[in-house]
């Protein structure tokens, strides 16, 4: 008989009730970033109230699609992960720029014949970008991880703020309460309810943030019971030159993102990610990029948050997220079932959000660990390409100056301190120092991510 061998926690699925609960606070950590881009796109280009409702509709739809695809997989589409994908905003920025160039009724056709374009291109360079793999060592992809998580700590201030510019000590309560709940249950909870705490404190602060009058009740009255979108509901796709070449450039810093996403949630559940993972992890995303047009949708990519739900939670299952998957189809085709999640008030999101994204910046420092310091090219690839990528977060505006080009690329901080622990690496990296014919040195550290045999 063939030894026994055990299922990983990524590929085992667990109880009904686990599933259920461990999707919709999957659902809960993301939400309100999947209805943040189709709600700026929409107003930009003149949508009415319905149409707006029905562009978020298309949304939800859409990053529930690329999420089952991601999850579970077809032939070499999808990672097999736990990975949640949604509308990204790295394609914000050149989706209004596209939109200013054509009248309002022919807008979003462009940024749909772009899009549809930019997926199809991720599918065809997703080999060929994963095979950079081997310039991702651990003193590279911790700080890229690393990244991910500082990156996302100022969406939790502005949560807490509620977009504003100066918090409310309401909305300050709200996050501190929330933000003790979900420390003390997943501190003094067991078993699977500690791994649910996110969701049970999500809960909690709403229900302490009714009273206070903070839970805004009209997006769960004006929601509509039904309204999946038909195809090309927003119009056909048009086609510009200018308009594609932009969106190529940008689906580019998509899919560095969309790598560290993937190899940090492989550090996380403790399946590294490979060639292959990756490149079947880029090419769903690009699938799903370009079938999302069909539906009203924009391009998808993982989401960093839930990332960093895995890793506080623990629950590393792929079925729990293909779950959340399902959730948010079922959320695209009745708003209405939308309307309840969104009556979460920031502030809420907020307080669960400083610990969830901490938690990505937190696995990052781990995977750091795994790179010697001992050796000084270390402590200064990861100091330098640290402050690159902090710069475009503390000063948002910092490259304004520059061609849209540049913005689009350095503007993220995760794309900027990637290229630049990258570009360092291979100029300070042991390897750049190494006798290309000798080989790898024993108790070497800093050696690249494995191929898949």
């Amino acid at each position: 008989m063939p030894p026994h061998t055990e299922t990983h926690p990524v590929d085992r699925i667990p109880p009904v009730p686990q599933l259920l609960l461990g999707g919709l606070q999957h659902v809960a950590a993301m939400y309100a970033g999947v209805v943040a881009p189709p709600l700026i796109i929409g107003a930009a280009v003149g949508l009415s109230g319905g149409q707006l409702s029905l562009l978020i509709s298309a949304s939800l739809f859409t990053a529930g699609l690329a999420t089952l695809l991601q999850t579970l997989g077809v032939w070499r589409f999808g990672a097999r992960l736990p990975l949640v994908n949604g509308v990204t905003f790295a394609t914000v920025a050149p989706v209004l720029a596209i939109a200013e160039q054509h009248s309002p009724g022919e807008a979003l056709g462009f940024v749909y014949g772009a899009t549809l374009i930019g997926g199809a291109f991720v599918v065809l360079a997703a080999p060929f970008f994963a095979s950079l793999t081997r310039f991702f060592p651990p003193v590279v992809t911790g700080t890229v991880i690393t990244l991910i998580g500082v990156s996302l700590l100022p969406v939790a201030i502005r949560w807490v703020s509620d977009q504003q510019d100066r918090v409310e000590p309401k909305g300050l309560l709200l996050a501190g309460v929330t933000l003790i709940l979900v420390l003390g249950l997943n501190r003094f909870l067991s078993g699977f309810w500690s791994r649910v705490a996110l969701l049970l404190g999500l809960v909690a602060g709403t229900l302490v943030a009714w009273p206070l009058g903070m839970v805004d009740g009209s997006t769960l009255r004006d929601a509509p019971a039904f309204g999946i979108v038909s195809p090309f509901h927003f119009g056909a796709p048009g086609f510009d030159v200018a308009a594609v070449l932009s969106m190529i450039v940008v689906m580019l810093v998509v899919m560095a993102e969309s790598t560290a996403d993937i190899l940090a949630l492989g550090e996380i559940v403790d399946r590294p990610a490979t060639e292959r993972t990756l490149a079947d992890g880029l090419r769903a995303d690009g699938l799903a990029t370009s079938v999302s047009t069909v539906f009203g949708g924009f391009a998808c990519t993982a989401f960093a948050q839930n990332v960093g739900l895995v890793s506080l939670t623990r629950i590393s299952s792929r079925y729990v997220v293909a779950v959340s998957g399902g959730i948010l189809v079922l959320l695209g085709a009745f708003p209405v079932a939308g309307g309840i999640v969104a009556l979460v008030p920031q502030p809420v999101l907020g307080g669960a959000g400083l610990v969830l994204f901490g938690s990505v910046a937190v696995s990052g420092i781990r995977a750091l660990a795994k790179a010697s310091f001992d050796r000084p090219a270390n402590v200064t690839i990861v100091a330098a390409s640290l402050g690159i990528g902090i710069i475009p977060i503390a000063a948002p505006d910092f490259y304004a100056g520059f061609p849209p080009g540049v913005q689009t690329v350095l503007g993220s901080g995760i794309s900027a301190g990637c290229i630049a622990a990258v570009l360092l690496n291979l100029v300070f990296g042991e390897r750049a120092h190494r006798d290309p014919s000798a080989p790898d040195a024993p108790g070497d550290t800093d050696t690249p991510l494995r191929r898949e045999s």
